[in-house]
């Protein structure tokens, strides 16, 4: 998985990143204070890996992890060259799902480039902007095209259908994912890959006393589709740095929940309609976690893993991990009768572990 952190300058993008990566990035008061992108990964934490890999022996166990990127503030006009987003657009037109960081903090000593603190106004601001960006990649498709549309080539004409569409309609500030299209339209998307085509969660970068002002935009966000967590960034970059416990009562004290960090990995998991299958046997290799869209087939999870499984697939032995849990390894989940033999077509449930058959 692959998240783009977009926001305002200093909507604490950075800060979260840091919070996610554990990536100590440069995190200052100041607006437009960085010219580069941050890149990271973060592993998905998951308590059922952890015990999987107890229970099956295996002498490591390998996370999901998260590749995650920082783009530089966005600000109106960037188009403009008078922000510096406009550069760092195409680090993110790759990306599986957009992390919106909104400023719900009031700190006179962190610059802010809007006057006051409204998240759905810092949202439009900055969609607008990556609306635009997107209708000049159209634009520019759609120009090149025009050059083969005169060579009578029907294809080629149905392209130009959609694209001008969807110039119309992202010069109406429309984002690209609410624009409607047919199943022969996706090759076209995909190659162009439109950053508002992309699934969002909104983070709201609060204080540790107001992790409940985002209900507002919660709420704008369902009606929308998108996801929306609450984090108090700052606070959970200086909780990494304390030992485990030190950490749980500084947590008690506060009144802050466990786990911000692995609500925001969550709610990623959430928009983009991902689940976790496992793999691993007794006392074999390791025990890894997989990420997989929720209705993928066997078939599919087998390609996640190797090419050549996938293309040499028979059949995959599954069990769910609390039942493989209880029953301690394949070979005795199989005694049980609760291993299962699935074909290719069978769909993944999350928390499947999976061994998969092929042919040599």
């Amino acid at each position: 998985m692959k998240l783009g952190i977009v926001g305002l300058p200093n909507a604490g993008k950075t800060t979260v990143f840091n919070a996610l990566t554990h990536a100590g990035a440069l995190a200052t008061a100041y607006a437009f204070s960085s010219a580069e992108a941050n890149h990271g990964v973060v592993a998905v934490p998951d308590a059922r890996l952890d015990r999987l890999n107890e229970v099956l022996q295996t002498p490591r166990e390998v996370h999901a992890t998260i590749e995650v990127v920082d783009i530089p503030g966005l600000a109106g006009g960037s188009e403009h060259s008078q922000g510096l987003g406009s550069r760092f657009l195409s680090d993110i037109r790759e990306v599986d799902a957009v992390a919106h960081v909104v400023r719900a903090f009031d700190n006179p000593e962190v610059a802010f480039p809007r006057a006051t603190i409204d998240p759905v106004a810092d949202v439009e601001a900055v969609e607008t902007e990556l609306i635009l960006s997107d209708l000049e990649l159209v634009e520019r498709r759609r120009d090149k095209t025009a050059k083969a549309v005169r060579a009578g080539d029907r294809q080629v004409q149905k392209e130009m259908v959609l694209l001008e569409r969807f110039a119309t309609e992202l010069g109406e500030g429309r984002r690209a994912r609410e624009i409607a299209r047919g199943a022969d339209d996706e090759p076209l998307l995909r190659d162009l890959a439109l950053v508002t085509e992309r699934p969002v969660l909104f983070v709201l970068n609060a204080d540790e006393s107001h992790l409940d002002a985002g209900a507002a935009l919660t709420a704008w966000a369902l009606e929308r589709g998108d996801g929306s967590v609450a984090l108090a960034a700052r606070l959970e970059v200086e909780l990494a740095e304390l030992e485990p416990d030190e950490a749980a009562e500084f947590r008690a004290e506060l009144g802050v929940p466990v786990g911000g960090v692995d609500t925001v990995i969550a709610g990623c998991y959430g928009v983009l309609g991902y689940i976790t299958f496992f793999t691993g046997d007794f006392k074999s290799s390791e025990s890894r976690a997989w990420q997989l869209p929720r209705g993928w087939t066997a078939w599919q999870a087998a390609g996640r893993i190797h090419g050549d499984i996938q293309k040499k697939f028979v059949r995959a032995e599954v069990v769910p991990i609390d039942e493989l849990f209880s029953c301690g390894s394949f070979a005795h989940a199989r005694d049980k009768g609760v291993l299962r033999i699935e074909g290719r077509d069978y769909v993944v449930a999350d928390g499947d572990v999976m061994n998969f058959r092929h042919t040599a």
